[in-house]
């Protein structure tokens, strides 16, 4: 797991050098959506998700207007904004590697013509609904520095009904999972505990991990960051292990 958290980082370390462009703007204005939406409305205060997101957004120097725009189609005061779906489609990378992509949209159409497009380049394909979904299980995932002490970030997670917890490194985050409608007061338990909470969301974990070596596991992570630079892709699960030394290798590939 431990190159699971390292990738993880990776990501975290992306995006943040993404914040540069203004596609990612659009990214985060839709997470903003999507968390008003799943969180039960546009308080901050009562909405975890989206206080979460909002931190994201000011850290990467999204404007305010930009901001409560987003809100605002969240709960539907802005009549005017096109529709915003969450969607997930179901693929294979090379390999057979099992491939969950979620994506946050105002047009399906070129959605799935980006990912389909994707896919085929790297050697992979669609999958009908349902071949691939039954791979995986719907968890919450909490993301907490890998500096704070283990043994104590474990027993808080346990009281508080997490369902597993994965220790990371100093560099990589520890990752607490809880089940999907334990999400919010697994989390909540945690800040009130003092233990700092990087992120909180919705993901898919793998019932079972394929091992590939290294060259196909690094396809694998090459395919995964091309599908989330799409501007309409929001995350993508996948059922590969990720080894220390595959992530690694294509960190020093990706220029990380």
């Amino acid at each position: 797991m431990s190159g699971h958290s390292h990738w993880q980082t990776i990501r975290r370390k992306k995006e943040a050098n993404d914040s540069k462009k203004g596609a990612i703007f659009t990214k985060v204005a839709r997470e903003i959506v999507i968390a008003v939406r799943e969180g039960g409305g546009g308080d901050p205060d009562s909405n975890m998700r989206l206080r979460m997101v909002l931190e994201t957004a000011r850290t990467m120097g999204m404007p305010r207007d930009n901001i409560d725009r987003a809100i605002k189609r969240g709960t539907g005061d802005d009549k005017d904004a096109e529709e915003i779906t969450q969607v997930v489609y179901e693929g294979y990378g090379p390999n057979g590697v099992a491939m969950m992509i979620d994506v946050v949209t105002d047009n399906r159409n070129r959605s799935v013509a980006a990912v389909r497009h994707a896919l085929s380049r790297a050697g992979g394909s669609m999958a009908n609904p349902g071949a691939v979904a039954w791979q995986f299980d719907r968890k919450g995932a909490i993301t907490v520095p890998g500096s704070v002490d283990f043994e104590e970030l474990f027993m808080v997670a346990v009281e508080a009904g997490a369902s597993d917890v994965v220790q990371g490194t100093d560099e990589d985050a520890h990752e607490v999972f809880t089940e999907p409608t334990e999400l919010h007061a697994v989390s909540s338990h945690l800040r009130d505990s003092a233990i700092p909470v990087e992120d909180a969301e919705l993901v898919m974990v793998p019932q079972n991990e394929v091992a590939l070596g290294k060259q196909d596991a690094i396809k694998i992570l090459r395919l995964i960051d091309e599908l989330e630079e799409l501007d309409d892709v929001r995350r993508v699960f996948t059922n590969l292990e990720m080894s220390d030394e595959a992530v690694s290798a294509y960190a020093d590939v990706a220029g990380d």
